[in-house]
């Protein structure tokens, strides 16, 4: 039987995805291997939003973690995660509700992003009302041009003028480079240097100002192993826990197994080529072009050709063997919007289902 097939897939309706506790234990321990040390791992559990998950990473040692919710960030403290960054800048409702985390979760040391002054001046101001010093991140644009702040002059004014407002305490520098992907490592790799170089300048001029030296938290899963040999920097990898198609894809170098797969039928047989699954846009990621949502591991014959919100349908070869209740094992091409379309994963160890996750931190609010 192959490492992916369900012996009692019978129990389990579809579509559905499904997960390999033993597969993200061996993704954690390889993290960890590639981090060189677990205190310079700080997991982003935006893939996952799973206290199962987020336990066995505690379990391996990890006590640090990054978020982008304030559902994730409650996620963590229900976990008793020691160290929480919401790698998001609150306002609003949202800064109100941060706040509440601090009261429910005691334990949890929260941080969060700013980047820029009319922001900072709000957080300060509510941080204050409620008698709070929170630790700050200085989000950085290094080239992902969605949030952050730009030029090494900027940063380093925003970061003091930070430190003179009551009731926040810059701590460090965030520097997001979801944008470099290459499939060429090389390429990669340059690519990341040439855009950490600023962080290294901010760095060093906050240091040369008398200041404490910043913590600085770098890159996503594409730069992990780049940013893995800088010594001085918290590494936030957030798909290594399940991994997926696309990146088991475009970053071979990393030995992370896929441990997340979709299981589908085939529920009709629409014409003699032509094979409908349960796989509609509800139940896997459709950002990407149609050829690139899914990756048969038991149908390399079949090619997408349609999808709607409850069916996938595809086209097959002339004479082909495939039939209604079928079961078909697919890996998403990204893992982490695929599993907030599900309320919960089916953990399957020893080619048997075992349990359930559940997913909480997809919903927009848990307690707070």
């Amino acid at each position: 039987m192959a490492w992916y097939q369900i012996s009692d897939i019978e129990q389990l309706d579809s579509p559905a995805l499904v997960v390999f506790p033993d597969k993200v234990r061996a993704n954690i321990q390889t993290a960890i291997r590639m981090s060189g040390d677990v205190a310079r791992l700080r997991p982003h559990v935006k893939t996952n939003k799973s206290p199962d998950a987020t336990r066995l990473m505690l379990e391996a040692g990890i006590r640090k973690f990054k978020c982008a919710t304030i559902a994730e960030a409650e996620m963590l403290g229900v976990c008793g995660a020691e160290d929480v960054l919401l790698a998001y800048q609150p306002l609003g409702p949202k800064l109100r509700r941060f706040v509440e985390l601090f009261k429910k979760y005691p334990t949890t040391r929260f941080s969060c992003l700013v980047d820029n002054l009319v922001a900072a001046a709000e957080q300060s101001a509510v941080f204050a009302e409620n008698e709070l010093i929170v630790p700050v991140f200085i989000d950085l644009n290094i080239g992902m041009n969605r949030t952050g702040i730009a030029g090494e002059e900027a940063a380093i004014h925003l970061y003091m003028a930070c430190a003179a407002l009551p009731s926040i305490k810059p701590v460090g520098l965030q520097a997001y480079d979801g944008h470099i992907r290459q499939a060429d490592f090389a390429a990669r790799t340059a690519a990341c240097n040439e855009a950490f170089s600023v962080v290294e300048k901010i760095k060093s001029e906050l240091e040369n100002a008398g200041l404490p030296t910043p913590t600085i938290v770098a890159g996503g899963s594409p730069t992990f192993p780049i940013h893995a040999k800088r010594p001085d920097v918290e590494c936030s990898p957030g798909t290594f826990v399940y991994w997926d198609k696309g990146y088991w894809d475009t970053c071979p170098e990393q030995d992370f197994l896929p441990a997340a797969v979709l299981v589908t039928r085939v529920v009709s047989l629409p014409q003699k080529t032509r094979v409908c699954t349960d796989l509609g846009h509800k139940s896997v990621a459709a950002e990407n072009d149609l050829d690139k949502r899914l990756f048969f591991l038991n149908a390399n014959d079949l090619a997408p050709v349609g999808q709607s919100e409850e069916h996938l349908v595809l086209e097959a070869p002339e004479g082909h063997t495939h039939e209604v209740g079928e079961v078909l094992y697919a890996l998403p091409y990204h893992v982490c919007p695929t599993v907030a379309l599900y309320e919960k994963v089916f953990a399957v160890e020893n080619g048997r289902l075992t349990g359930e996750w559940k997913n909480i931190a997809r919903d927009r609010k848990i307690g707070v």
